[in-house]
């Protein structure tokens, strides 16, 4: 027994060792990640100590962590706090509301679809429609684009006109198919279902990693599934290829977050600090994550992982 629990430990860190591979990190993004998974539902700042620990697991050096943190304290999304040699790091309230609308995407139910056409006026209209269609809208024209996100405010000055259809429902998709290229963001969903489907056949005990590299897996999950969910248009179903992957993409994060969070949690718990003591292992919001992932993990056949 002994031997086969070795056995699947290095089982786990050699699939997450492929992962890493598979996964090219910058460390800012990937300490976005951390904040938005572990600190963020758990509020107050964290030691940059417990940065530097979960970065060096995933290959990202120290250097690299302080740089990092540096240029997202410059860029207004951290701020520092200093409790004797020790230093602390907070998300700022921009960066809180920023994180809790990326949340609301990556563990909520699907949006429901809002059509609007988005006119931009004064100066600067091709930086600011760029930046529309990385928020996954679609150019019509110079000045003029549709989607059914909601926009960065970034983009202002603008005319919005929200949008119904009243005729011409069996065109629809055909117009979609004309406004959006889905094929790149389709890729991304097979990826990420190759990639993490690995993780698939840890299922009933398979693997028994540790709860430093639950935590590890986790992140990276969160991570690539953050960059794929966010950047795609999420469109309604009813106008989305036949054999669109998202949804099962969607399912496999949800049932793989609950099968990993029991001891990534726990390794928070025993070695994450902010101000005030330990982070808590669960809250309200971890809790409501999870519920909120549940009917997701129930609803496909990605891997009997609950």
């Amino acid at each position: 027994m002994q031997a086969n629990g070795k056995n699947s430990e290095e089982q786990g860190s050699r699939i997450i060792r492929a992962i890493l591979d598979e996964t090219p990190l910058r460390a800012a993004s990937f300490i976005v990640t951390i904040y938005g998974d572990v600190v963020e539902p758990r509020g107050g700042a964290i030691w940059i100590g417990n940065l530097i620990e979960i970065c060096a697991d995933v290959g990202i050096s120290e250097t690299l962590v302080r740089t990092a943190v540096s240029r997202l304290v410059a860029a207004g999304q951290l701020a520092g706090e200093r409790e004797g040699r020790r230093s602390f790091y907070r998300l700022t309230d921009a960066a809180r509301a920023e994180f809790a609308a990326a949340a609301r995407v990556i563990f909520g139910p699907p949006e429901e679809a809002s059509w609007r056409f988005v006119q931009l006026m004064g100066s600067s209209a091709e930086e600011r429609m760029q930046m529309l269609e990385r928020s996954g809208h679609a150019r019509l024209s110079p000045r003029l684009a549709i989607g059914v996100r909601p926009f960065p405010n970034a983009i202002m000055p603008a005319l919005v006109f929200r949008a119904e259809l009243a005729q011409g429902a069996s065109e629809l998709k055909a117009f979609v198919s004309g406004c959006w290229d889905l094929a790149p963001h389709a890729q991304a969903y097979r990826r990420f279902l190759a990639c993490f489907g690995k993780l698939a056949d840890l299922s009933d005990g398979a693997a028994a990693i540790t709860p430093e590299e639950c935590l590890s897996a986790r992140l990276l999950l969160v991570h690539q599934f953050r960059f794929v969910t966010l950047r795609e248009p999420r469109l309604p179903a009813e106008v989305l290829p036949a054999d669109w992957p998202g949804d099962e993409a969607r399912r496999l994060f949800a049932r793989l977050y609950r099968r990993l969070s029991p001891q990534a949690d726990l390794h928070v718990a025993r070695n994450f600090v902010t101000l005030t003591g330990p982070l808590p292992k669960a809250t309200g919001a971890t809790e409501d994550r999870l519920r909120m992932l549940c009917d997701e993990a129930a609803s496909g056949k990605a891997g009997d992982l609950v």
